[in-house]
């Protein structure tokens, strides 16, 4: 019943960053996965502030799908000073699912100090390595290139498709090529 009250507040625009807080402070595990998800929806007085403490907290939540919540969360507000916190969930976590939520708020969030552990991550299961080759792109970093090479051959193709989609140039904005059969002129 409590979800479903939280749920309800995120609907109506009206749940605040207490009802988030105190329902990761002492509610069960599906109202806690409710709160983080929740969140997000969250503007009002607090919510750069008591919010982001309580969320960021939940990182070491004993349910796995409050951690992914919550990384998800962290990623999406660009928290800046949640990446040590995040770093740590993404190279030392238990649970693959939690590395991996940890590894794409890094890469959202795109924080120097958050790229050693998504360089890390490209050790790790190839659903992590998914995630951390695709957050390389939130990066700004010569070594950058030199992961993405590396993990244009990995084992697993979807870790090699998603480094050569990164690694592909982008095409000259001044170029203008023609559609195929399309000349651009008039008929």
């Amino acid at each position: 019943m409590r979800a479903a009250a939280l749920g309800a507040l995120a609907r109506l625009g009206a749940l605040t960053a207490g009802d988030v807080a105190s329902a990761l402070a002492g509610g069960p595990p599906v109202v806690r996965r409710r709160a983080v998800d929740a969140a997000v929806e969250v503007r009002c007085k607090g919510s750069r502030s008591t919010l982001v403490r309580a969320v960021t907290g939940a990182l070491d939540d004993t349910d796995p799908l409050v951690v992914v919540g919550a990384a998800w969360f962290l990623g999406e507000r660009r928290h800046r000073p949640a990446v040590p916190v995040l770093a740590a969930t993404a190279t030392g976590h238990g649970d693959v699912r939690c590395r991996e939520a940890a590894v794409a708020a890094l890469g959202a969030i795109g924080d120097p100090a958050g790229l050693p552990a998504v360089l890390l991550a490209l050790g790790d299961k190839a659903t992590v390595r998914r995630r951390a080759t695709v957050a390389l792109a939130g990066f700004d970093d010569p070594r950058v290139e030199a992961a993405l090479r590396a993990a244009a051959v990995d084992r697993d193709w979807q870790v090699r498709q998603a480094a050569a989609e990164l690694l592909d140039e982008a095409p000259d904005h001044d170029e203008r090529r023609p559609l195929r059969g399309h000349d651009g002129g008039c008929s």
